[in-house]
């Protein structure tokens, strides 16, 4: 009597599959760290006195790939920003939001050796409101940052200040 036998085809061993590497890390150029001179633990005062009016929290997070601002201030309205370098777009933007229900979508990158970022600031000038607004952020010499706030005048083509504060590195302790 004749018994089929059934032939198992031996399996090969397969090569083990290379361990994937991890992606390149996505925010190490050099554009990335173009607003670090902005990170710090800041007393805040306006531009050229010497009354304090705020405790701001900047911080560098996501590996490096956002920055965080926490305003404190003493009196008004707290709030805070992410802002992050999009490189495809080649620019930097900012989301801000604040505890008055006001919110601001801001774009832009470094202009003449400062951090200048425009756009539209909803409920700036109460609810309903819509301001086409510039921060410019610049390093001073002595290390602290300067931040001014300025809205398009209703001429549409100048600008008006809206504030001009002074960071300075905080003696207290980080909240």
């Amino acid at each position: 009597m004749f018994i089929p036998v059934l032939l198992l085809a031996t399996t090969q061993a397969q090569p083990a599959t290379p361990p994937q590497q991890p992606p390149a890390h996505s925010c190490t150029a050099p554009e990335h760290r173009q607003f670090d001179f902005w990170v710090g633990y800041w007393d805040v005062y306006p531009t050229g006195k010497d009354k304090l009016v705020a405790h701001s929290l900047i911080e560098k997070l996501y590996d490096g790939c956002a920055i965080r601002e926490n305003w404190l201030p003493l009196k008004g309205t707290g709030g805070g920003s992410l802002s992050s370098y999009i490189a495809e777009q080649k620019l930097w933007r900012q989301a801000w939001t604040d505890s008055s229900n006001g919110w601001a979508t801001l774009d832009g990158g470094v202009q003449s050796g400062a951090m200048v970022l425009a756009g539209e600031w909803r409920n700036a000038n109460g609810p309903g409101t819509i301001a086409f607004t510039r921060t410019t952020w610049s390093q001073n010499p002595d290390g602290s940052v300067r931040q001014h706030g300025e809205a398009r005048a209703g001429d549409g083509k100048s600008w008006s200040t809206t504030f001009d504060f002074t960071y300075r590195p905080s003696s207290s302790p980080k909240p």
